[in-house]
């Protein structure tokens, strides 16, 4: 069993009069530099003179530097832009401020568990990884509670790497709810499997694969788009709060006869083969090869066209007008949430 820390574990002390930089004010980002702010933590936020999030993080009472300025200045320096834009970041404005003594922070380990950063011997490495959001780690803190983090040492150069880490998470609001202990590797590669096999490239082709078989079969869009899609916020919301037990104690007798009988012919040992394949091209490092390819030498342009491609399906196409209809959602929601 994996080690967890809680508030009586550890305490924000150790970060004391130490400056912390936040590289990027994105979804994690903002959360982490406000949180860590209100813990009454000595905190500057890091981000490009061309970057349209300095005005946000300004008029949130931030002080904002450049990314070489800041981890100039920063005795902790956490990195929190996107996985494919943290090497040339790092080799620009960071490598050149981090000297002995500092510490390294990440919230995934991409960057160092596939070697895209490879940091001097003389500076700790650590991970805080909130299992949530960043405006749910930000919520969550604000309402006097906090969200569930992993934490993970890759370097202990100082022998205090991981109090300080768990001193961060402590600002964070995560020991309040439980920090469980990982390595670099585990949560890299677990990360990535759950993403590409379940969260989004499994649900998702779920989700399409179903609406199509209906519209195919005859059936409106309109009703296999809420079948299929819509309704698939329920049945999630049932398993995040009590398990898969709790959802089906929930459905009717006739879903849940259906998901024993009829689910193992969906997700089946071919399947379970393709799952393999994926994690052993994770493990491997060949996904982790194809997306450093593809930001630096292919231009994004297959990402892009797959993003174009998959944005112009029906499903979508019906959904934004289903979306209409629903009063209740957030309007942001229909452009989509930027990444960083």
């Amino acid at each position: 069993m994996p080690r967890r820390f809680y508030e009586k574990d550890g305490n924000i002390d150790p970060l004391k009069g130490k400056k912390i930089a936040i590289i990027g004010y994105g979804s994690q980002g903002h959360a982490h530099a406000l949180n860590l702010r209100d813990s009454g933590l000595d905190v500057v936020v890091g981000l490009p003179a061309t970057s349209k999030s300095r005005a946000k993080a300004t008029a949130a009472g931030l002080t904002v530097l450049t990314p070489a300025e800041a981890a100039k200045a920063a005795d902790v320096i956490m990195i929190l832009v996107p996985d494919h834009l943290q090497a040339d970041i790092y080799e620009a404005d960071i490598a050149p401020n981090l000297t002995a003594g500092k510490t390294l922070m990440f919230a995934h380990g991409f960057s160092i568990h596939f070697k895209a950063i490879t940091p001097p011997a003389n500076v700790d490495v650590s991970m805080i990884a909130p299992k949530a959001p960043g405006h749910r780690v930000r919520e969550v803190f604000t309402e006097g509670s906090g969200v569930p983090a992993l934490v993970a040492i890759y370097q202990d150069a100082s022998g205090k790497a991981l109090e300080n880490a768990l001193a961060y998470a402590t600002g964070l609001g995560c020991m309040r709810a439980g920090v469980i202990e990982t390595s670099f590797r585990e949560e890299t590669e677990s990360d990535l499997f759950g993403e590409q096999a379940v969260l989004c490239g499994g649900a998702a082709e779920l989700i399409v694969a179903g609406f199509q078989t209906l519209v195919e079969a005859g059936y409106a869009p309109e009703i296999a788009y809420f079948e299929c899609l819509h309704e698939l916020k329920l049945i999630v919301d049932l398993i995040y709060e009590g398990g898969l037990s709790y959802m089906r104690f929930s459905v009717s007798d006739t879903a849940e006869y259906g998901d024993y009988t009829r689910g193992p012919r969906i997700i089946n040992d071919a399947t379970r083969a393709e799952m393999k394949k994926i994690l052993a091209e994770i493990q491997s490092g060949e996904f982790a090869r194809q997306w450093i390819a593809e930001n630096k030498t292919g231009g994004r342009k297959k990402f892009l066209a797959m993003r174009d491609s998959q944005q112009g399906q029906q499903i979508e196409q019906v959904g934004a007008e289903l979306r209409k209809m629903m009063t209740f959602l957030k309007r942001n929601k229909e452009a989509g949430v930027p990444q960083a």
